[in-house]
């Protein structure tokens, strides 16, 4: 899809507000928060189109039978055995260094339900590949969506997540089902 269809599409059509600076790095990770529903891969989608990119995110292979799998590897998508546990991390890290471009969308909280416990796969890949890891957020209530600052990783993955947890609960962010969201206890 060219740029102008995605933006004209996600704007014109759904009404949103993009955050419009370009992403410089060859690879990075950009964290998609909240992750409530399927839409928000649409929106995200959408978004890195209009700035002429192409989003890399991780999507269960069971998404992935035919007619269904050839339409989301062109989209950019990438099937994780989330089965495999470490298996499916080490997947995406040879994603990671195998590719020249790739900038990896990945929902911090692993799923669209509830959770109290975020995933650390993002840090593992940040720390492993080099890449800059972004705080990027929808914003459903007034239909923005940014990628966000880049966030300095300090090695210290408790005090990271806590970082990063924190910022999400005081950003702008909100879901399209804002009961879906959760945080870890004692996140202020």
């Amino acid at each position: 899809m060219r740029p102008a269809t995605a933006k004209f599409l996600l704007c014109k059509v759904w009404g949103w507000k993009i955050d419009n600076r370009p992403i410089e790095e060859p690879k990075c990770i950009i964290l998609g928060f909240p992750h409530t529903c399927i839409a928000d891969y649409i929106v995200f989608y959408l978004y890195m189109r209009a700035m002429g990119d192409t989003p890399n995110v991780m999507v269960k292979k069971e998404f992935f039978k035919w007619p269904l799998g050839p339409i989301l590897k062109k989209l950019g998508a990438i099937p994780v055995d989330r089965s495999r546990g470490a298996g499916a991390l080490k997947h995406t890290i040879e994603e990671f260094n195998g590719r020249e471009r790739f900038h990896a969308a990945l929902a911090p909280e692993g799923t669209r339900s509830k959770v109290t416990k975020w995933k650390s796969g993002f840090q593992i890949i940040a720390r492993l590949t080099g890449a800059t890891v972004y705080l990027g957020y929808y914003d459903w209530k007034n239909k923005y969506i940014t990628r966000g600052e880049p966030f300095p990783m300090t090695g210290d993955a408790a005090a990271d997540m806590l970082a990063v947890q924190k910022f999400y609960k005081h950003s702008p962010a909100s879901g399209k089902h804002p009961e879906k969201i959760g945080f870890s206890p004692g996140v202020d």
